[in-house]
C-alpha cells in the first residue's frame, strides 16, 4: 500500500504559479514512476508530467516549458512547479505512484488538489 498526500492547490489569476506537492509513504519500494494526471469537469483524466525511478521526466504537450517536475527522494515528496498558468489548467491534480509492469501493475492515487486559474 501507498498513501499519496497532495498540497498546494489554490486560486491563481492567470499568468501566476503553484507549486504542488505529493508526499507519499507506505510500501514505497519498487515505486517505477510518480506523475500528476489533472481532470477538469466533463473531461477525462490525463498525465501531465511524470518522473521515472532514473530521474527521466515527461510532459503533456500543453505544458511543456510552463511546468516542472522534480522529487526529493530524502522527504519522498514529489513536487510540480506550474509556472504561466491559464485558465485551461484548471482542474483537480491527482499524484499517481505507479509501480509498474514488472511490479504488478499496481497504481496509487492521492485524493486531489483542486487549482483554479481566473481572474
Amino acid at each position: 500500500q501507498v498513501q499519496l498526500v497532495e498540497s498546494g492547490g489554490g486560486l491563481v489569476q492567470p499568468g501566476g504559479s503553484l507549486r504542488l506537492s505529493c508526499a507519499a509513504s507506505g510500501s514505497i519500494f519498487s515505486i517505477y514512476a510518480m506523475g500528476w494526471y489533472r481532470q477538469a469537469p466533463g473531461k477525462q483524466r490525463e498525465l501531465v508530467a511524470a518522473i521515472y525511478s532514473g530521474g527521466n521526466t515527461n510532459y503533456a504537450d500543453s505544458v511543456k516549458g510552463r511546468f516542472t517536475i522534480s522529487k526529493d527522494n530524502a522527504v519522498n515528496t514529489v513536487y510540480l512547479q506550474m509556472n504561466s498558468l491559464k485558465p485551461e489548467d484548471t482542474a483537480v491534480y491527482y499524484c499517481n505512484a505507479d509501480k509498474g509492469p514488472l511490479a504488478g501493475g499496481f497504481n496509487y492515487w492521492g485524493q486531489g488538489t483542486q487549482v483554479t486559474v481566473s481572474s
